[in-house]
């Protein structure tokens, strides 16, 4: 007797939907052949390190924060992390090319574009791309478990062929069939409204996208200014960078120390900046502040502590109201020492 995997109307869905999972997976698939093969983006000391990127996610992910500030705050923990999410990366993309063990491949699609998501889905200079993407991932990969894959798949193959493990009870619910529900209907409708609900909220969530003010977070560089304080003839401060382009630092011009009228005390110019002593920068994460060619540069997501030394004009110490930070852009942030 044929076995019910075997109908053919089992797999329309999934040979209509080749051409999107081929694209889906490549998707997923590529990040691993960019970050390794192409290119090796999996060394810390060098520049494109992906833990690095995966710093820029921190200020404003939404549930995730904590694991992510673990990560970038322990940085043998985040490369063997990367590590593995990029393995993971190229095994789900490169099953799901395949159609092999397609339903379980695309859980993995689904935790993958979760994760892009809430750690990312703020990020998107000119669209809101990430978000896209994360929503996008997550209803493909709901999709993808529903239909399992059709013909031109390793496990419509081994349906034709009638192989052994064909007629287990994982292998429907791990590869692709029909999936032996009482009442189908009922999970597309939940997951669908799961599914829409949580694109609905994100959207709003991190861009306003529903109601009020549709804000992006990915335009301006955004400094925090935090902890000020006078240590005999030292001036110390934490810079924080929560908003801005993901792909170009902040580049800070200019720092100036000024009384309560607003009087400059005393300033630090870029070329100052471009020197500024790598002694006086104490980096949190992985994202590090240190001076440029041309200023003191800020990379999304970094946290430092730094010194300034008031030696030249310690008679006016007492004077001290505010920092301003100034960036090249002409954005300038202003914080009180009381504050």
């Amino acid at each position: 007797m044929k076995h019910i995997s075997d109908s053919p109307s089992s797999h329309l869905a999934g040979l209509y939907l080749l051409p999107f999972r081929l694209v889906i997976g490549w998707t997923y698939f590529s990040a691993f052949w960019r970050r390794l093969i192409l290119e090796n983006k999996l060394i810390p000391e060098e520049a494109g390190y992906i833990g690095e990127k995966f710093n820029h996610f921190l200020p404003n992910a939404l549930g995730i924060k904590p694991l992510i500030e673990y990560l970038v705050t322990h940085p043998d923990t985040l490369q063997t992390s990367m590590m593995v999410f990029t393995i993971l990366e190229a095994v789900v993309g490169l099953f799901i090319i395949l159609g092999l063990l397609t339903r379980l491949m695309s859980i993995g699609i689904f935790g993958l574009a979760l994760g892009i998501l809430l750690g990312s889905g703020w990020i998107g200079t000119t669209c809101l791309d990430e978000w896209q993407i994360g929503v996008l991932g997550i209803a493909g990969g709901f999709v993808l478990f529903l239909t399992g894959s059709g013909p031109f798949s390793l496990d419509y193959y081994f349906i034709k062929n009638h192989k052994n493990f064909i007629h287990k009870k994982w292998f429907p619910w791990l590869a692709s069939g029909i999936l032996p529900l009482s009442k189908p209907k009922t999970l597309v409708f939940v997951g669908s409204v799961f599914v829409f609900g949580l694109t609905l909220y994100t959207n709003q969530y991190f861009h306003g996208g529903i109601w009020g003010k549709l804000h992006n977070k990915s335009v301006k560089p955004k400094i925090e200014i935090s902890n000020i304080s006078l240590m005999n003839s030292d001036l110390k401060f934490e810079v924080y960078r929560t908003e801005g382009a993901d792909v170009y630092g902040s580049f800070l011009i200019g720092i100036h120390i000024l009384d309560q009228n607003g009087n400059i005390l005393k300033e630090l110019n870029h070329k100052e900046l471009s020197e500024f002593p790598k002694e006086n920068i104490s980096n949190h994460y992985v994202a590090k502040v240190k001076p440029g060619k041309h200023s003191l540069v800020i990379p999304l997501g970094s946290k430092a502590n730094l010194t300034v030394s008031l030696n030249d004009i310690l008679t006016e110490k007492e004077k001290i109201h505010s920092v301003k930070l100034i960036d090249i852009s002409g954005v300038e942030w202003t914080v009180a020492l009381n504050q």
